[in-house]
C-alpha cells in the first residue's frame, strides 16, 4: 500500500470513487498521519452512521447537511465545519447537494486501493 500522496493533486487527473449511492469521493493528499478527502453528495444521499478510530475534522464547502454526531443533531451549510472525536458514531443526510472536505488523522488506510 502506498503511504503518501503525490506532492500536487490535480482534480482532473484524480479518480472518483463511489462508496455509497449518491456519494462520490476523491482522496486527495495524505501520509501516515493525515488525509484530505473531497466528498460530493447528491440531495438525499445518506452517509450512514459509523465510527472509526481516526480523529476527523470536516469543512462544508457547499450544500446543506443534517449531521448527527453522538446524540447531537445539527444542520450545517457552507462555511460551517465539525469535529468528530475517535470512536464516536456519526453520520449525515444531504439536504441540498454539496461537497464536504474531510480530514482524518491518522490517514484512512481503508480508503486506499
Amino acid at each position: 500500500m502506498k503511504t503518501r500522496s503525490t506532492t500536487y493533486q490535480i482534480e482532473q487527473e484524480m479518480a472518483w470513487e463511489n462508496p455509497a449511492p449518491g456519494i462520490t469521493r476523491q482522496v486527495m493528499a495524505y501520509d501516515g498521519q493525515l488525509m484530505l478527502v473531497k466528498v460530493k453528495f447528491e440531495t438525499g444521499a445518506v452517509g450512514s452512521a459509523h465510527a472509526h478510530y481516526h480523529s476527523q475534522a470536516t469543512y462544508v464547502a457547499s450544500g446543506r447537511f443534517e449531521l448527527t454526531i453522538g446524540d447531537e443533531k445539527r444542520i450545517l451549510g457552507p462555511g460551517d465545519g465539525y469535529y468528530v472525536e475517535p470512536d464516536l458514531e456519526h453520520g449525515c443526510v444531504c439536504l441540498e447537494a454539496g461537497i464536504l472536505i474531510d480530514t482524518f488523522s491518522p490517514m484512512r488506510a481503508d480508503f486506499l486501493k
